[in-house]
């Protein structure tokens, strides 16, 4: 008879085997796609190949690179907010400025046509705020959810170490909305962000016993509290496996289908809920005040390059889309391509979704490792 031990490995090796194979399913999506990617940048009139910046994911970084990325957003949450503060008494430091613009937009950025384009202007938003507030010289890094689906707690992003994005919550009695609870629940207690004070909401809190009641109904009253977490991976380990991207990717045959896939949040999940929920706690898991943990930039850089990859798949046909209305709940107009993205005091300029789509246009140049 095999030993418990023989069998835990047979079945980790396997769990091994099956996420290289689709590691390797989705590698061969971004190496498809690649050529039409270089031809879109070789007709940009804003992005050139000497310009590119190249996003990589957490564990490729070298620990220099990720405690230099550490050091620019610790930068961001200890700079004073630009925010007037008879508006947003809550935001105190410029990182609240972006949970603010989040809090503000949220019923029009989420379930709606610019749900795609108005994360990746945040993103790209935040990563210059980085770069040129705080003498970060590096580009935003994404969290592979696939890669660390098997226990996200362990990965280099979570694992608590000094070359991390902080650890899980102390394990305290509680109750998680979107899973049962993990391990954490408490105040995150390792790691470089153990000491940040979450300032703005709670709105919608999604973990028992909820954070103190914010002063102001609107979320934007002083409501200082710690960072909370309970990473599991009971969402990871179902719902954003590299399978699960590759099969997204690879069945959404239209621009509606694959952002509405992407954002399930329920029964069964998309790997844009299933990133935020794996992480849970408080702020992470506020709907509206997701943005306040600083592994929201990761997550969402891993939504940015999984549409890529979408889009990369038959470029020409897939840059110039868009489907969905103006509001979470359906109300108003169809979104069109015309419509603007304002993202107020944390980027300067006002952009329209058409020229959001593409990483290599508008704004942007980039591209992903």
């Amino acid at each position: 008879m095999p030993s418990i031990t023989n069998i835990a490995m047979l079945c980790l090796n396997l769990i091994l085997f099956v996420a290289a194979v689709y590691g390797d399913a989705v590698s061969d999506l971004w190496d498809k796609g690649k050529p039409a990617l270089d031809t879109q940048l070789a007709k940009s009139k804003t992005c050139t190949k000497d310009k590119l910046l190249v996003r990589r994911e957490w564990g490729d970084l070298s620990a220099a690179d990720r405690k230099a990325y550490i050091k620019a957003v610790l930068c961001v949450t200890t700079s004073p907010s630009k925010l007037d503060h008879t508006k947003y008494p809550g935001a105190k430091t410029r990182y609240d400025d972006f949970v603010a613009v989040h809090i503000n937009q949220t019923m029009s950025i989420h379930g709606t046509g610019n749900f795609l384009s108005w994360h990746r202007y945040f993103t790209w938003a935040y990563e210059q705020v980085l770069r040129n507030e705080c003498g970060y010289n590096g580009t935003q890094p994404y969290w592979d959810w696939g890669r660390w689906a098997a226990n996200p707690e362990t990965s280099p992003i979570f694992d608590g170490s000094d070359t991390s994005m902080s650890g899980n919550g102390e394990k305290i009695a509680h109750q998680s909305f979107m899973a049962p609870a993990g391990n954490g629940g408490g105040c995150i207690t390792s790691g470089p962000f153990k000491n940040m004070t979450v300032n703005l909401g709670p709105i919608s809190p999604a973990i028992s016993p909820a954070p103190p009641t914010n002063p102001r109904s609107d979320g934007f009253g002083h409501n200082p509290r710690c960072l909370r977490r309970d990473i599991s991976n009971y969402l990871s380990s179902r719902y954003t496996r590299t399978q699960d991207i590759a099969t997204l990717i690879n069945n959404s045959k239209n621009v509606a289908s694959f952002q509405n896939t992407m954002q399930l949040a329920g029964t069964s999940m998309g790997v844009h809920a299933g990133g935020h929920f794996t992480i849970a706690g408080d702020p992470a898991g506020d709907f509206y005040v997701s943005p306040g943990d600083p592994a929201f930039y990761l997550h969402h850089a891993m939504i940015d390059r999984t549409w890529t990859i979408w889009q990369a798949q038959d470029l020409q046909n897939r840059l110039q889309v868009i489907a969905g209305g103006r509001s979470m709940m359906g109300f108003g107009a169809a979104a069109t391509l015309s419509d603007e993205v304002n993202l107020y005091s944390v980027a300067a300029k006002t952009w329209k979704i058409s020229e959001l789509v593409s990483i290599t246009d508008g704004p942007f140049c980039y591209t992903y490792a």
